[in-house]
Parts: C-alpha cells; structure tokens; sequence
C-alpha cells in the first residue's frame, strides 16, 4: 500500500538482521542496531535530511552533485540553474512568488552572458568587478548596479552553505566595495523628494474617488502605497478615539516585525464611506471604482433609457477584468493616468509617484515633532532609514544661524 503524500516514513525492523530500518524515497536506509540510541539519532538525521529534500527541490540536487565529487568543476550555469530552484521555493509568499524572483533574473541573466562557462570556484573579485562594468555599460543607474551585485554575492553565499564552492570564494567577494556616489562612472538618479501638496490638490479631480481616498490617506498616515491599497476593515481597530489599522502584509514581515499605523479623525471620515463591505474585503478596489462610475452616470444620463437597451441582459466581459484590490503599480498608473488627463483638460501638473507621498508626510512629520517622530509614524526600525525620507529641515538651520550667525 503506498505511503501517503506528506506522512514521515516510520523507524522499522529488518527482522533478517535485527537492524533499523527507514525507507526514503524507495530506497532502504540501514541505522544499525534496533532499538539503541545510535539509531534512534540516525533516523532522526536521516528524516531532517528527507524533508529538507522535499521542502526544497534544489537540495537533492546538491546532495547528488556533491556525493558524486563534481563540486570542481561544477560551472556557474550550473550554479544558477540550482539557486533557481532554491529561489522559487523561497521567495514565496502566500503561496504566490514575490517581486524578489524578477529582480534575481535580472543579476542573474548577465552573469550567466558573460561567465556561464567559467568554473564558479575560479570566479574572483576581477571576474566580479569585469561584470560591474558591464552593467556600467548598460547605462543602469549605480544604486540598481549596487543592487544587482549584491545579489550575485548573495548566490556565491548560498553555494558555499551547500558546499558547492569554496568558502573563500564568496569571503573575496566580499571585498570588493559598493559604487560610492561621485567616485563612478555610473549613471545616477535624482533621489526620491516630497511632492507639494499643491500637485496633490490639483490632480484629485482628475482620478476616480478611491483613487483621491487613497492619495488623502496616504498624505495623512504616510503609509507605503501597498499598504494603503490592501486596507480591510478586519485589520482596523475601531476600539478606541484613535483607530489603528495593522496591515497583514507588509515590507518587513518576513523580518518578523509589527506595522501599526495609526488613524486620526481626518483618516477616519475619509475611509468611513467605504466600510459598508465585508470586513474581509479590500476598502478599495477597482470594481468598487468602476461600479461608481457607472452609477454617476446612470445618475447624469439627460435621456431616459429606450426599451430595447432596458431589456439587454448581456454581461460586458472585458479582456482584463477589473480586480478586487489596487496593487502598487495599478495605484501608479491611475496617478499616472490623472496627470494625462489634467493636461488635456488644461491643468499642467509634474508626474510625481504615490512613494513620495510618504516622503512628504515624513518631512512633515520630522518638521513638527523632530526625527524620532517621524521615525515612530514611518515605522522604521533604525532613525537612519527615516532620515532619507525626510528632509533636512532648512528651515531650523536658518533660524539657528539668524539668532548665532
């Protein structure tokens, strides 16, 4: 009778020789004298070792691979192909794949262009610092190229905790230094600024309501955007003067940290309208977006509806159906879209992003109650993080050097 999928294979008895048995993956895995402590902890071993293989497809893999002394020569294709299989297994959340898989592809396509046939114990730092400029050379900013290396460092640690390459390997990596701003060729970019709330105000007739609720809240809380997009009522208590909403998902949930964000009247009466749903329900969603739209226009039709269109029950069936939740980037492009439409309609407004919204209610904040407040309202563990959103607040300097200067 076959085993069930997921059930541990038992300790047994091989009664012909009075030793322990345990069957793993149709193969008989002998521990040595029944019943004594010996096999007991060999079993236990061989179990561990069992569902780390099938937790993780690449496991086997290695094990295989390294049993059979190819560790030498093992190429960095190679390499790759199997910290892929560890990759998809990893970065997983919610049973779907995170955004961490595109961003891996990206360090890893390169990588494999230029050295897929070289051994991975024989890459060094030159070999490290020939790609670096290579990515230079694609015109890519230097903070994606700082990005993207450490990635590739990040592989080479892998494979020496699986024992595919020399821990002296990834320990040489290790020194080559990050691209500094001003000593590189690198591209840079402009860094992340406050959007002025005058841009803010101009552009919320040209979005749908949810849209404009969501950019309020977001000016107010200074939430991420993906956390002001999967708000539920469920993750709201309501319990006091002040509600506090707990997103379940967020940025640094895998690290195991808490993200409670705290709502005041003026958040509070902009969400209210928008909590006659299910608790379980997004607050706002694009088909809640579109079933408005439809209303108001029902509501501003001048002539009445003829019988023949009173009577059509066919369903509209779009190619991309609306979803039940805004994402980052759909958030983005309606913002996006609201900026086109103001400059058809007349109304000039720079194209800002939902993130710098967050840096505004930051810089707001450190104005008001100094860096350890903002800190606090960003969430962020450590003060420095929180001095990139927030700028620098001239205005102290100013008045620092009038009273001193």
């Amino acid at each position: 009778m076959p085993r069930k999928k997921g059930k541990v294979p038992s300790y047994c008895l091989h009664k012909a020789s009075g030793r322990a048995v345990v069957r793993l993956d149709d193969i008989d895995h002998y521990l040595g004298e029944y019943g004594s402590d010996q096999s007991h902890e060999l079993y236990q071993r061989a179990i561990a070792e069992w569902r780390e293989r099938h937790r993780n497809p690449a496991t086997q893999a290695v094990k295989q691979i390294v049993s059979a002394g190819g560790v030498t020569n093992l190429t960095i294709e190679e390499v790759l192909g199997l910290y892929w299989c560890h990759a998809k297994t990893y970065y997983v959340k919610d049973g779907q794949p995170t955004g961490e898989l595109h961003n891996l592809k990206y360090a890893m396509r390169p990588l494999r262009k230029l050295y897929g046939s070289l051994r991975a114990c024989e890459f060094s730092p030159s070999e490290l610092k020939a790609l670096r400029q290579h990515l230079i050379e694609s015109d890519l900013c230097r903070t994606e190229i700082n990005a993207r290396i450490n990635r590739v460092r990040r592989i080479f640690r892998w494979a020496v905790s699986e024992k595919l390459v020399p821990a002296n390997v990834h320990a040489e990596l290790v020194s080559v230094t990050a691209l500094r701003f001003g000593r590189t060729e690198a591209r840079e970019t402009e860094p992340v600024k406050p959007v002025p709330d005058a841009w803010v105000e101009a552009l919320l007739p040209f979005v749908s309501d949810e849209v404009a609720t969501m950019i309020r809240v977001q000016r107010l809380t200074a939430m991420r955007p993906n956390e002001v997009a999967c708000m539920r009522i469920s993750e709201i208590d309501m319990s006091g003067e002040t509600w506090i909403y707990e997103p379940r998902e967020h940025k640094n949930q895998y690290r195991g940290h808490r993200r409670q964000v705290p709502l005041g009247p003026k958040a509070q009466q902009l969400i209210t309208p928008y909590m006659d749903r299910a608790a379980t329900d997004f607050l706002f969603s694009p088909v809640g977006a579109e079933d408005r739209r439809n209303s108001q226009r029902r509501k501003l039709r001048k002539s009445p509806l003829t019988p023949s269109q009173a009577r059509r029950t066919r369903v509209a069936r779009p190619r991309r159906p609306k979803r039940n939740r805004y994402g980052v980037d759909s958030y983005r492009r309606a913002i996006t879209r609201g900026i086109k439409k103001a400059a058809k309609n007349g109304v000039e407004i720079p194209h800002w992003s939902p993130n710098q919204l967050r840096h505004s209610r930051a810089t707001e904040i450190c104005k008001l109650h100094g860096i350890e407040g903002a800190q606090v309202s960003l969430g962020h563990a450590h003060a420095k993080t929180t001095e990139i959103y927030a700028e620098r607040n001239l205005e102290r300097a100013v008045a620092i050097a009038k009273e001193t200067g």
